[in-house]
């Protein structure tokens, strides 16, 4: 059903790798999220919460540089002192790095805009010279004409199996390297259209699915068997259905156990393409219908 709609959305959906690790540690965490073009000129969407997680790196960043600055000549007991000061601590990140696989050919900037009132930002890349993803979204000219019980599609970068980068002992810093793999497989997933969701005003702002968006698609599309833009993945939420088991005597393994078990059902929240266009138009961004 989705077979030519998603590879047509994949040329210009994208995914957004990021590496961090905690003040004194070298375990390092792999985080992903998703974004898709809007038009060549280097518009993208992507979720306001993404947005801000790319913002903050810039500080955490900024504030460990001033640590590695300061610290050299000082003892064990000043650099605690000095990362106490700083709001530095082992149960914190220290570093963030954050890149944009396969979007552009280089970045002098990165603009972002976020919603006032839902999850949804616009990202603007600055400064390129050739990008690196094919094509453009096709936004749902017909707001209405995606109902409850339409089978939609989306498509983004949950699982992050990245691999280049390294920590350098040297420098006391995370890397990005030319060695290992530099891209996550794109992850679709299917759904119905079950409800939309409104706003405190009764504004229909939102689409909910039948299956959960999964971490790291957030920011990535929700579409049509024709590839159109029905809106974009959010959240995803997590209802009790109140179907739970205590102390429930089962025979596993040929051994008897009690189990507990409590039901929960999970739906993604999609931004609606009609919020998504009104927010195009502000800005006065260019973009297709069909």
């Amino acid at each position: 059903m989705f077979v030519k709609a998603i590879q047509e959305v994949a040329g210009y959906t994208r995914a957004i790798h990021s590496i961090s690790r905690n003040f004194g540690g070298k375990s390092i965490q792999r985080g992903s999220a998703t974004l898709f073009f809007v038009n060549e000129e280097g518009w993208a969407l992507t979720c306001r919460h993404v947005a801000q997680w790319i913002m903050q790196a810039d500080a955490i960043n900024k504030n460990y540089r001033a640590f590695l600055d300061q610290s050299p000549g000082l003892s064990g007991k000043q650099q605690n002192i000095l990362a106490k000061s700083l709001n530095l601590s082992q149960d914190k990140a220290c570093e963030m790095r954050i890149t944009f696989v396969d979007c552009v050919d280089e970045i002098k900037n990165i603009r972002f805009v976020l919603h006032p009132n839902y999850d949804l930002a616009l990202i603007k890349f600055e400064g390129f010279n050739k990008h690196h993803f094919q094509g453009r979204a096709k936004f749902l000219k017909d707001d209405q004409s995606a109902q409850p019980g339409a089978m939609l599609c989306r498509l983004g970068f949950p699982f992050p199996e990245f691999s280049n980068f390294k920590y350098n002992p040297e420098k006391n810093l995370l890397e990005w390297t030319s060695q290992g793999a530099a891209r996550s497989p794109r992850f679709p997933i299917e759904g119905m259209l079950t409800r939309f969701l409104g706003d405190q005003n009764g504004k229909i702002y939102g689409i909910e699915m039948s299956t959960p968006g999964l971490r790291g698609q957030s920011g990535g599309p929700l579409f049509d068997s024709e590839g159109r833009i029905i809106g974009m993945q959010s959240r995803t939420k997590h209802l009790h259905l109140g179907f739970d088991i205590e102390d429930k005597e089962i025979v596993a393994h040929g051994k008897s156990k009690k189990i507990n078990d409590y039901a929960f059902i999970h739906l993604g929240e999609c931004i609606h393409v009609k919020v998504i266009k009104e927010f195009l138009r502000q800005h006065q961004i260019s973009f297709d219908e069909e």
